[in-house]
C-alpha cells in the first residue's frame, strides 16, 4: 500500500491550512477502526488554537518545532468503555489496568488509521507521546479517567524526510513458536 509506504514522520510543516473536508475525511477513518468487542474506546480533540497548542508543544518536551503544524488531533483512550462504574477513576502512566492496556490497543489502531489516511490526502503528520497525563490533561479539560494517547500533528510537508532504517523481515519473523 503506497500509503504504508510514503508515511513518515514530518515536523516542519508549510503554513498552508488543511481545509475541513480532508480534516473530516482524516477523523472518519478513526472512527472507522476496529476495537474489541467494538467498544470504540477512543475520543479526538481538534486543536487549533496557537495559544493551546503552544502549551501542548512546550509540555511535550518543549518541542516548538510542533507548532509549525495548523492542527494537533489529541487522541484519547477511554476506560469507561470497558469498565462500567460511577467510581470515580484515576490513570495515568503507572496504572497497572488490564482494561487501561485493551482501550490503549484500540486507540492506536484508530491512531494508525488517521496517519495512514493523512498520507493517502497528501498531508503529513508525526505522533508526539512525550508528556505526563498530569501535564497534558488539564489543558484540554480532560477529565482523570481518560488516557491521552497521542498529539498527531497534521498539515502540509515543509520537508521530504527520507526512509528511515528499517529491520529486516529475518530480524522479526517467526513462525509457529518464537
Amino acid at each position: 500500500m503506497r500509503e504504508i509506504q510514503d508515511r513518515r514522520s514530518i515536523r516542519k510543516y508549510s503554513d498552508r491550512e488543511i481545509d475541513e473536508v480532508a480534516l473530516g475525511k482524516i477523523l472518519e477513518s478513526a472512527r472507522l477502526a476496529p476495537s474489541g468487542h467494538n467498544r470504540q474506546p477512543w475520543h479526538f480533540i481538534v486543536v487549533k488554537n496557537p495559544e493551546r497548542k503552544r502549551r501542548i508543544a512546550e509540555v511535550a518536551g518543549g518541542q516548538t518545532w510542533m507548532l509549525t503544524a495548523p492542527v494537533f488531533i489529541v487522541c484519547v483512550a477511554d476506560i469507561r468503555a470497558r469498565i462500567e462504574t460511577d467510581e470515580v477513576l484515576y490513570i495515568d502512566e503507572e496504572t497497572p489496568s488490564f482494561e487501561l492496556k485493551r482501550v490503549i490497543r484500540d486507540t492506536a489502531v484508530a491512531i494508525g488509521h488517521i496517519l495512514l489516511e493523512a498520507t493517502a490526502l497528501g498531508l503529513g503528520t508525526c505522533w508526539v507521546g512525550w508528556y505526563l497525563q498530569k501535564d497534558i490533561r488539564p489543558i484540554l479539560d480532560i477529565p482523570p479517567d481518560k488516557f491521552v494517547l497521542g498529539v498527531i500533528t497534521v498539515g502540509y510537508a515543509d520537508e521530504a524526510p527520507g526512509q528511515r532504517p528499517r529491520k529486516s523481515m529475518e530480524e522479526m519473523l517467526h513462525r509457529e513458536t518464537w
